[in-house]
C-alpha cells in the first residue's frame, strides 16, 4: 500500500511540472526569426492556412506549438527566378506573405513597428514581419533597400551564402577565399549599414563571414540579430559562429537565434553528410544508378541519402547546449530562437514541426532555467532588439 501511494504521489508531482511547463510556454511570447515557408510552400500554391500533411508549417500548427511572432524569409537563390531580376523575386515573396494576411485577417496580421507587434500580441493573432535573406535582393541600389523597407522589410541578412559586390558571405570567405576581389564590407557596404540603423531595419549578421560580421559591428549604431545561427565551438562549420563573435554581439546588445538544421547543430551529422556529400557519396550514387534513368536515379538517391542521415539526427538536447553555449559564455540576454523551419533538410529527433517548440521549454526546464530566463530566451531578447531598432 505504502509503494502504491508513493507511486500516486510522484504521478502527480510529474503531471504538476508538466502542467506547469505548459504553462509557461503558452504564456510567454515566443518568437521564432526564421522560416522559410514563403519560398518553400507558398509559392508553390500551397494553402498554409490549414494544417498540411508536408512541410514544417501552417496557421493551425503554428498556433498549437504556441507561436506568437514570426519573422518571414524572403529569400531567393543565387540566380533569380524571374527575368527581372533578384528585387522582383523579394517583391513577389512579399506580395505572397500579403494575400496570406489578407485571406487571414483574424488570425494574422502584419507589423512594421514595436507598437503594432505588442498589438498583434495582445489581439493573439500571428504577428508577421519581413526578413530579407540576402543583401544581393536590392541589386547594389540603396532605393531598392528603401523600397523593401517601405513594403515592410524589417531585418535584411547582409548576404546569403553568395557574396555581393559589396560584402563577402561566410560560404565564399571560408571556402572561395583566394578568388575574392576583397573581403568584408566595402565602403558601400558600410552605407548600407548606416542606411538600415537609419530605417530601422535590423542588421542581420547570419551567413556573413567573418571579416563582414566585424565590419558591420565596427558601423552599426543599433544591436545586430543572427536571424539562424549556432555555435561553432560545438559544431564547427561555416555557418556558425566562434565565442568571440558571441562575445561581440553581447557587447552590442544583440541576439543570437539558434538554427536548428541538425548539421549545424551536431558535427557527427556535420561529418556523416559530407561523406554522403563527397567522392565517397558520388561512387556510392554512380553503384546505386545502374540501370536507372536519372530522375529514377535522383529518387533512388534521396532515399538513400535520407535513410542514411536518419540515425545521425541529434537530440533536442543536442539542440538546447547551443542556446546552454550562449548563455554560460555571455548571459541569458543574447539567445533566441530562429529554426529555419521549412528552409531546411533535416531537424533533431522529436522536433519534426513548429508544434514541438514547447519540447524546448521543456528541456531549459529541465537543465533549471528560471521562468524568467526562459521567457528572455523564447521572445524577450528579440523584441528588445526590435525596440532598439524599429522606430516605434
Amino acid at each position: 500500500m505504502k509503494s502504491f501511494f508513493t507511486f500516486l504521489f510522484l504521478g502527480i508531482i510529474v503531471c504538476s511540472h508538466a502542467q506547469s511547463v505548459k504553462k509557461l510556454h503558452y504564456k510567454a511570447i515566443l518568437i521564432d526569426t526564421h522560416n522559410d515557408v514563403l519560398s518553400s510552400s507558398v509559392l508553390e500554391g500551397k494553402d498554409i492556412s490549414h494544417r498540411l500533411t508536408t512541410g514544417h508549417s501552417d496557421l493551425d500548427r503554428w498556433k498549437e506549438g504556441g507561436l506568437d511572432v514570426q519573422f518571414f524569409s524572403v529569400w531567393t537563390d543565387k540566380s533569380p527566378r524571374n527575368k527581372e531580376g533578384f528585387f522582383k523575386d523579394a517583391n513577389q515573396e512579399i506580395d505572397s506573405l500579403e494575400i496570406l494576411i489578407l485571406r487571414n485577417p483574424t488570425r494574422m496580421t502584419l507589423a512594421t513597428n514595436y507598437k503594432q507587434v505588442k498589438k498583434g500580441i495582445k489581439q493573439k493573432k500571428l504577428v508577421a514581419l519581413i526578413g530579407v535573406e540576402g543583401g544581393h535582393m536590392i541589386e547594389g541600389d540603396i532605393a531598392k533597400l528603401d523600397s523593401l523597407y517601405k513594403r515592410g522589410m524589417r531585418y535584411m541578412t547582409l548576404t546569403w551564402n553568395n557574396s555581393t559586390s559589396w560584402a563577402t558571405s561566410a560560404m565564399d570567405e571560408t571556402e572561395h577565399a583566394d578568388s575574392l576581389k576583397h573581403k568584408g564590407l566595402t565602403d558601400f557596404g558600410k552605407q548600407i549599414v548606416r542606411r538600415m540603423n537609419e530605417l530601422g531595419v535590423i542588421v542581420d549578421l547570419s551567413h556573413v563571414g567573418e571579416k563582414t560580421f566585424y565590419d558591420a559591428i565596427a558601423t552599426t549604431s543599433k544591436p545586430v540579430m543572427l536571424s539562424h545561427s549556432s555555435v561553432w565551438n560545438i559544431c564547427p562549420v561555416f555557418r556558425n559562429v566562434k565565442d568571440d563573435q558571441i562575445r561581440a554581439v553581447a557587447k552590442n546588445g544583440g541576439v543570437i537565434d539558434i538554427n536548428f538544421y541538425s548539421g549545424f547543430i551536431d558535427s557527427t551529422f556535420a561529418k556523416k553528410m559530407a561523406v554522403l556529400e563527397g567522392t565517397e557519396g558520388k561512387r556510392i550514387k554512380d553503384s546505386l544508378g545502374l540501370g536507372y534513368d536519372q530522375a529514377k536515379l535522383n529518387q533512388v538517391w534521396n532515399k538513400y541519402f535520407h535513410d542514411q542521415l536518419e540515425p545521425y539526427r541529434p537530440t533536442i538536447s543536442k539542440l538546447v547546449d547551443h542556446i546552454d553555449y550562449i548563455v554560460k559564455l555571455v548571459g541569458d540576454d543574447y539567445v533566441g530562437i530562429g529554426s529555419d523551419f521549412d528552409g531546411v533538410s533535416s531537424l533533431p529527433a522529436g522536433l519534426d514541426d513548429v508544434t514541438k517548440y514547447p519540447l524546448i521549454t521543456e528541456e531549459l526546464k529541465r537543465r533549471g532555467y528560471s521562468n524568467k530566463s526562459i521567457r528572455k530566451i523564447l521572445g524577450g531578447n528579440v523584441l528588445r532588439v526590435m525596440k532598439a531598432n524599429f522606430k516605434n
